[in-house]
């Protein structure tokens, strides 16, 4: 009887064509949407295209392993705002910090929502970026800094307001965040 084989890793060489794969598409896309192809992010990645559909079969699996690192970029970025001494600056940083992601970004959003139906991120980063929101919103709620009844669904509801504010180019986002904020605070 023969031994199970533990799973190979990730050879080093591999991973690096990974990351500059995610980069050079998550560049291009955010830059020049939904049009891009996939020969153009191999070219810029500098691997072949072989490469690239080793990697991501589909160009869907590559949006989506974008639109998962994004998501992880924006818990990352939420855990010092948990760390701000006043729960008010800490929820509104992390809002503004959205909007500057989603703004600079906005070719980027598109291409999500076109091969995924929507820019709400999925799986385990959502439930990571949820739990993160409503430990914002729970300091900002128990600080006073939010009204009793804000709830994470709500700081949830003005996150895909901001993002449809940037997509749509309705408006300054800056402006709608503090609207929503001034709106969040207790009455």
């Amino acid at each position: 009887m023969s031994t199970p084989q533990p799973p190979r890793k990730t050879r080093t060489d591999a991973e690096r064509n990974r990351d500059r794969v995610l980069e050079a598409a998550r560049a291009l896309f955010a830059e020049f949407g939904h049009e891009v192809q996939m020969a153009e992010v191999a070219r810029a990645a500098g691997v072949g295209i072989g490469t690239l559909y080793r990697k991501f079969p589909t160009r869907e699996e590559l949006v989506a392993a974008i639109a998962e690192q994004r998501s992880a970029d924006l818990v990352a970025a939420a855990r010092p705002h948990l760390a701000a001494a006043d729960p008010a600056q800490g929820l509104a940083g992390f809002l503004r910090h959205v909007g500057e992601t989603l703004a600079g970004d906005r070719g980027m959003s598109e291409v999500i929502e076109k091969s995924m139906g929507s820019t709400e991120p999925q799986g385990e980063t959502r439930e990571a970026l949820l739990a993160v929101v409503a430990e914002l919103t729970g300091r900002a709620r128990d600080g006073g800094a939010v009204g009793r009844d804000v709830t994470t669904e709500d700081v949830n509801m003005v996150v895909c307001g901001l993002a449809a504010v940037i997509r749509n180019a309705a408006g300054d986002w800056r402006r709608y965040v503090e609207v929503a904020l001034d709106g969040l605070r207790p009455r």
